[in-house]
């Protein structure tokens, strides 16, 4: 779920502002997670009883253990173990004192724990991962503002209530929610989609516009009805290996960030209320699939979004300000140079009638995205936008967004992994070795077909 606020007016005139809380749609909040990570091997290979003497020191500081995970060993031949401690059980930085010295690798990955060592902020290693804060949600279901159109609707409430029960008990692997729309749904899907599609060849981008007639092809993209997450998530999935994820409610922007590394869009599937169907005051069903989905499915534009992902795991809290900041302005309100015209690309402009049109008339400020710039930019979130950041093309900005990851203060690098969608950790020499190794031998193959093309 995403950051989207936004009056779809008619006109191209911008909204009067509703009275909605401060804040984006992946901002930073409230966060439950209470776990320290330890990863940590022994200083001497095969060290026979080395886990049980581990896990004696953490019975003897009386530090309760949740998880218990040994692996073959990427920095050093053996074994390493992965553990997760629960905070407030025993005396916890005792523990890991007596760790250090006894161990011949050891490294954090904390949310919360902090002392005089670095700390690095906890982060998913593997897809599966993200059910442990998926549901970690700044709001639930039928907890509507008193100015939501459907505050007063009990109907629409318990039907909000029912999209976010069916999100919150999903958990990786298992097929997307269907969900069967009422016919007051559709009506309301219906009318956004016919103003929209009146827009999109002149407003769109071309890769919006080239992916959206596929979509009507494969996906069940039409007036009369709304796609399923799953026939959706099938087709990004074939086209770049992103997939969609059902959500409950808002994420921090830290937890809604780390799912784009592992090319997951954590998506609504809940529709706004029928009286003001070209209004919404957070994203729904129209905004993730008439605005997200469609650029998920070009290839350079989900690298784009990956990278803004994969440089949020383990940055601090700083950091992570300011890429959700460049994710509002390119992923959200972003706008390209496309054969000497300006066009829109971002998901708040393509799922809002008012705005699409708004955004390329010469009423708000134009700049040139650079992440250090575009990431301290301040933005309203109840109104049209009185600055956009122009890309000249997607790969530029990709560019751009991976030079700027190389300055988030990291003792390490991730990479992605799509043979077992995780995240490698390089932080050994041994490691970058390895994928020095598989470089070497991705141009060894890349030089022998170019001379059998010669």
């Amino acid at each position: 779920m995403d950051i989207q606020v936004k009056e779809e007016q008619l006109s191209s005139s911008p909204p009067d502002k509703p009275k909605l809380k401060e804040g984006n749609y992946i901002a930073e909040g409230r966060d439950s997670n209470r776990t320290t990570w330890l990863l940590f091997s022994p200083a001497t290979r095969d060290e026979a009883g080395s886990l049980a003497k581990f896990l004696s020191v953490f019975s003897s500081y009386g530090v309760n253990l949740s998880h218990i995970e040994s692996r073959s060993s990427a920095r050093r031949p053996g074994y390493e173990f992965m553990v997760e401690c629960e905070h407030g059980s025993g005396d916890f930085a005792a523990a890991v004192a007596k760790l250090q010295n006894s161990t011949g690798y050891l490294n954090i990955i904390s949310r919360n724990y902090k002392d005089n060592r670095s700390v690095v902020p906890w982060f998913p290693r593997r897809i599966r991962d993200l059910d442990r804060f998926a549901n970690q949600i700044l709001s639930y279901g039928a907890e509507l503002d008193s100015d939501h159109p459907g505050f007063t609707d009990p109907v629409y409430r318990a039907r909000r209530k029912y999209f976010a029960d069916i999100a919150y008990n999903y958990k990786h692997g298992q097929p997307l929610p269907h969900v069967d729309y009422t016919k007051e749904e559709i009506a309301t899907w219906g009318q956004v989609f016919r103003k929209l599609v009146e827009l999109y060849p002149t407003h769109a981008c071309k890769e919006h516009n080239h992916v959206f007639p596929l979509l009507i092809e494969n996906c069940g993209y039409r007036e009369d009805n709304i796609p399923q997450l799953q026939d959706v998530s099938n087709f990004l999935k074939d086209c770049t290996g992103f997939t969609l994820r059902p959500v409950a409610g808002l994420l921090s922007s830290r937890d809604f960030l780390a799912g784009l590394a592992f090319r997951v869009f954590h998506s609504t599937q809940y529709i706004r209320h029928h009286s003001r169907p070209l209004y919404t005051p957070e994203p729904d069903v129209c905004h993730e699939l008439l605005g997200h989905a469609p650029l998920f499915a070009d290839p350079a534009f989900a690298q784009f979004s990956q990278e803004i992902g994969l440089a949020s795991l383990g940055a601090p809290d700083d950091y992570i300000e300011k890429l959700a900041t460049c994710f509002w302005f390119t992923v959200e309100f972003g706008l390209c140079r496309q054969d000497g015209q300006l066009k829109a690309y971002g998901a708040g402009l393509l799922s809002s009638f008012g705005e699409l049109q708004y955004c390329l008339t010469d009423k708000p400020q134009l700049k040139d995205f650079e992440p250090e710039i575009t990431g301290q930019q301040k933005y309203p979130i109840t109104e049209y936008q009185p600055i956009y950041f122009v890309a000249n093309s997607f790969e530029n900005a990709k560019e751009k967004m991976i030079k700027f990851a190389q300055t988030i203060p990291r003792d390490f690098g991730v990479r992605y992994n799509p043979y077992t969608q995780s995240i490698d950790l390089l932080d050994s020499t041994k490691q970058m070795k390895d994928l020095l190794r598989q470089v070497h031998q991705e141009m060894d193959l890349l030089l022998t077909t170019m001379e059998k093309l010669t």
